[in-house]
């Protein structure tokens, strides 16, 4: 990506917590890290059946640029739309820009 004026979606960055539950256990949670400036490009989508549930999978092509560490670990956030990453990399190899491969489930 040469233009970062198509950065034009603001993302939540999201990482995994662990909270005690008050009774001995603890809940998984994300915390909220950074918000982003991104792309996000629509790649594919597919129906599919989850324990008897029908529900949508949409992949997404999400575009940042470089700085805070972004794993597969992290999720982003678009108000009440949640994107797993399934992949990172450098974009052009020149550390400007990432290409993170994204997930949307929707039931």
């Amino acid at each position: 990506m040469s233009d970062p004026g198509k950065l034009n979606r603001r993302l939540l960055l999201e990482a995994p917590a662990i909270t005690p539950d008050g009774a001995g256990g603890f809940v998984h949670t994300y915390q909220t890290l950074t918000t982003l400036w991104a792309a996000l490009v629509p790649v594919a989508a597919r129906g599919e059946f989850v324990a008897d549930d029908v529900g949508t999978t949409a992949t997404h092509r999400v575009t940042i640029r470089m700085g805070p560490e972004v794993t597969t670990r992290h999720r982003f956030r678009a108000g009440t739309r949640i994107f797993t990453i399934l992949t990172v990399r450098d974009q052009d190899g020149q550390g400007r820009f990432l290409r993170v491969d994204v997930q949307e489930r929707t039931d």
